[in-house]
């Protein structure tokens, strides 16, 4: 059963946000996610933690200056996803305005799997590079670091993942997850490390006079790419990383962005004077995953750093080809994971782990995600790879850190786990195919010995009731400008409401016409068929939504129950 909670909201920050001029609505929202201060919203560029806090920067700056100077080929090795794809474009954009020569290497999931292995430096290798740069990998890849050093190439690391016990043995490690980094946001995303090694590069290269004969780029012109990155990782929303959603968007409404990103919200038939993180994450985001999910991320880096915007459009209407050939897929997978869990009945395990081997590799987090969202446990999901092997991509929730998981089951079982690697809320792990009962029985008795108190019982926090006056356009348009993402939850509200009318939409979504006092709001419930009570109690978001040219406010409702 579903709890429907408040989040606490202290009066006395209210009190100072309001008289700091900040709207009494946002006021009440900022202060319920821990805001005290006016400075805490502070987004300026000016306001960023500075580079100097990043262990290992400064030795990179100084890689890469040699580098440059030395006119030495640099060889990017990516991550598959959109921010592997964000952080390499990035590099390749900011490395090519310095005068670099620099090329990129994404490895396909399906033959390489993930992160700078000895196959993708013998890959590598064949293009004869002075300097390997990863983006969003390479924190876990002892034996490829090995391997580069043997094959007499440089590496640097540039990555935001946890660590294991031991770091690869690489020339530079800019990461601030790795041990001795003071840098305070932790969470930022790969491609936030990226544009950070950027900026204490150019940094380098000023002492050296490098600007002297040759135009200084704009590194703030990549922040597009940093807040799409950012955001479609879901890291946590610290104040840094808003800095640098908020720079990206602003870029976004005022026209300035790279074509690919121009073309994405094209394809996605979003407007990009208005974008949000809900585009970002919902729209964009999904498009360039499809890329790597389906075949190979290179289509969405081509994509992310070609210049001509007729190319651009080009690829990013495949990519929406490619999400949609993938919503398919995903459909297919849903369903046969619905049947898997009618199966187990009242008979949920604490940590779920799901395989099917006709499912799809690149489609599998996607699955463990939807179903972690209906259990409200932590899910993982496998698909056959190779040798008798499967991979499984798991989502997990607040409570439960899905890498200290896996790490315990590893420990607990030495035998068990072939690789894992990821982050509180995401990882992924390989396993032997003949071992998938018995991973399935450890890791549903590793979450329970991990999971926090209240953990696994499902609830949605909100932030309370509105007023009517609250109730409006106006709001939800103040409301779809701020910054929202993982750890600063969007506004969910709570109350309850007469249904005066509804119908269902395509066989999946409801639509309804709610009444709350004298006044009427349009509501819809996406993907949920099942009937709304005649009166009931729901959690919902205020939305604007816009038809020929119209806006009107539009209630989101994510949960109802009677009342």
């Amino acid at each position: 059963m579903m709890q429907l909670t408040q989040r606490p909201c202290p009066a006395k920050s209210v009190s100072r946000l309001n008289d700091a001029g900040l709207p009494p609505l946002l006021a009440r929202l900022y202060s319920a996610r821990g805001v005290e201060r006016k400075e805490e919203l502070d987004y300026a560029l000016s306001a960023l933690l500075p580079p100097e806090g990043l262990r290992g920067i400064q030795e990179a700056a100084v890689l890469l200056a040699d580098t440059l100077a030395a006119q030495a080929p640099m060889l990017i090795v990516a991550d598959y996803d959109c921010d592997g794809a964000t952080a390499c474009a990035v590099g390749i954009r900011a490395l090519r305005a310095f005068g670099g020569t620099v090329d990129y290497l994404v490895p396909n999931r399906f033959k390489f799997g993930y992160g700078l292995t000895p196959a993708i430096v013998a890959l590598a290798a064949e293009r004869k590079p002075a300097l390997l740069i990863t983006v969003d990998n390479g924190i876990a890849s002892v034996e490829g670091v090995a391997a580069a050093r043997a094959a007499g190439i440089t590496t640097l690391i540039t990555d935001h993942h946890l660590p294991g016990d031991t770091l690869p043995d690489a020339d530079v490690i800019v990461n601030p997850n790795q041990p001795g980094c003071s840098f305070a946001s932790k969470h930022i995303a790969g491609v936030g490390v990226m544009f950070y090694t950027m900026l204490a590069l150019r940094a380098e290269l000023r002492k050296r006079d490098w600007f002297a004969s040759r135009p200084e780029p704009k590194l703030a012109d990549l922040l597009d790419l940093v807040a799409l990155g950012t955001v479609a990782d879901v890291v946590k929303l610290d104040q840094n990383n808003r800095i640098l959603v908020h720079q990206g968007l602003a870029r976004m409404r005022a026209g300035k962005m790279q074509p690919g990103v121009r073309a994405l919200f094209a394809a996605a038939s979003r407007d990009p004077m208005k974008a949000s993180t809900f585009d970002l994450g919902f729209g964009l985001g999904p498009r360039l995953n499809a890329a790597g999910r389906l075949a190979d991320m290179s289509l969405g880096i081509e994509c992310l750093i070609t210049d001509e915007a007729t190319r651009a459009l080009n690829l990013a209407r495949e990519l929406d080809r490619m999400n949609q050939e993938r919503r398919s897929i995903e459909e297919d997978m849903q369903a046969t994971a619905a049947l898997m869990l009618e199966s187990l009945g009242d008979n949920t395990a604490n940590g779920v782990a799901l395989f099917d081997p006709d499912w799809h590799q690149g489609v599998v987090g996607i699955v463990a995600g939807r179903v972690k969202e209906r259990l409200h446990r932590p899910v993982i999901a496998f698909a056959r790879s190779d040798n008798g092997q499967i991979k499984g991509s798991g989502r997990s929730v607040a409570g439960v850190h899905l890498r200290d998981v896996l790490d315990l089951l590893s420990k607990r079982v030495p035998d068990l786990i072939l690789t894992f690697g990821g982050h509180s809320m995401a990882a992924g792990v390989l396993i032997r195919e003949a071992d998938f009962e018995r991973f399935a029985a450890g890791f549903d008795a590793a979450v329970q010995a991990l999971a926090d108190e209240g953990a696994l019982n499902p609830s949605l926090e909100t932030d309370g009731s509105l007023a009517a006056h609250e109730m409006s356009l106006e709001a939800a348009q103040l409301i779809e400008r701020e910054i929202w993402g993982q750890g600063f939850p969007a506004p969910l509200f709570a109350d309850t409401f007469e249904v005066e009318s509804q119908r269902l939409l395509k066989d999946a979504h409801v639509k309804l016409t709610l009444k709350r006092g004298s006044e009427r709001y349009e509501a819809i419930r996406f993907r949920h068929a099942d009937p709304a009570p005649d009166t009931l109690r729901a959690a919902f978001r205020l939305a604007s939504n816009e038809y020929k040219g119209v806006a009107s406010l539009q209630l989101l409702i994510e949960h109802w129950e009677a009342a």
